[in-house]
């Protein structure tokens, strides 16, 4: 086996009734999923080429790209995906790089960028920030059909901590203050079980992105850290996708290096946001693009989704409201301990 997966783990189930509805526990490698027989996949066709009338209000296509990978990584993921929505409709493209989640939700509050691709607490962030001025429109669909991933918290194989009880008085990485996986929903289910997390763990920061959080726990500056993962496949591999194997895959991590301790239930996959204001005929032309990208441009939605998903279907805020509550949940818990 490739990584050690300690037993005896606390996971807690998530809906949209309840933040943490449920308290089930099991251990980690029991909760692997395995991969269903994909879905069909439809073939939608690319919008026709050329410009629209929605340009004269929207110039340029300015694309926010979130942080939890360094620059170079994210450019070359995403530049052969601006260059053919530039070619399509004919306006420039601009990508706006945030080396942290907030700098999108701050881009999409100050009106600086139309489109972006986030997480369902940065989503959640950016619709309270801009006043519901953001809308999701489409959500990534995984090979087996789902449209979830899952929390998982991680320490070294050779720090002796084998359970989330083994954390207390230890120093806990969290990925960013606006992640879902790394942040948001492991303290909600500390929460549920009766952990106060800024109490429980000796010292707490932030890492500044998911891979940024397992590099600093493989380097000794946090006895643990969370990030996301599919939940789907072999734990000792990084499951089937997430920033586990993305890392193992780039030759920055041995997942032989790593212990798992806990992990959450399904989280909804973070959704394609457009600012509301924009013109409907843009946002019908940007939902038209992403449907027909992984039949038409398989390349460009492997490299922009990391290889792992069949494409998108439809979501709506209302998918995401939990975020909202959970954002407003931890601005409280802010104000009580100021």
């Amino acid at each position: 086996m490739a990584a050690t997966v300690a037993a005896g783990v606390s996971v807690m189930s998530i809906s949209r009734r309840s933040v943490l509805a449920a308290a089930a526990l099991a251990p980690v490698a029991a909760q692997a999923q395995q991969a269903a027989t994909p879905p069909a996949r439809e073939a939608h066709p690319m919008p026709a080429k050329g410009r629209r009338a929605w340009a004269a209000q929207v110039p340029q296509i300015r694309i926010g790209i979130l942080g939890g990978e360094n620059e170079s990584d994210r450019m070359g993921r995403y530049g052969a995906y601006g260059r053919l929505m530039e070619e399509t409709f004919e306006v420039p493209v601009r990508l706006f790089q945030a080396s942290d989640y907030s700098g999108v939700v701050q881009a999409f509050a100050g009106r600086h960028i139309e489109l972006a691709s986030m997480s369902p607490a940065a989503y959640a962030a950016a619709w309270v920030e801009s006043n519901g001025n953001v809308e999701p429109f489409l959500v990534t669909q995984e090979a087996d059909g789902s449209t979830s991933y899952v929390a998982v918290m991680f320490t070294r194989a050779d720090s002796g901590i084998t359970s989330l009880e083994q954390m207390r008085g230890k120093s806990m990485g969290w990925a960013d203050p606006n992640s879902a996986s790394g942040y948001l929903i492991p303290r909600a289910a500390l929460r549920q079980q009766g952990i106060n997390p800024d109490q429980y763990f000796g010292r707490s920061g932030f890492a500044g992105g998911h891979e940024q959080a397992i590099v600093a726990v493989l380097g000794r500056q946090y006895d643990a850290g969370v990030t996301w993962a599919s939940g789907i496949g072999d734990p000792a591999e990084g499951f089937s996708r997430g920033m586990l194997r993305a890392t193992a895959e780039k030759g920055l991590l041995n997942m032989r290096d790593l212990r798992l301790i806990w992990q959450s239930g399904p989280i909804q996959n973070g959704p394609l946001v457009v600012r509301k204001d924009t013109p409907a005929e843009f946002k019908a032309d940007m939902t038209a693009f992403h449907l027909a990208l992984p039949t038409s441009h398989p390349d460009i939605h492997r490299a922009v989704e990391r290889g792992t998903t069949i494409g998108w279907v439809p979501t709506k805020h209302e998918d995401y409201e939990l975020f909202v509550q959970m954002r407003r949940e931890e601005a409280q818990q802010r104000r009580q301990r100021n």
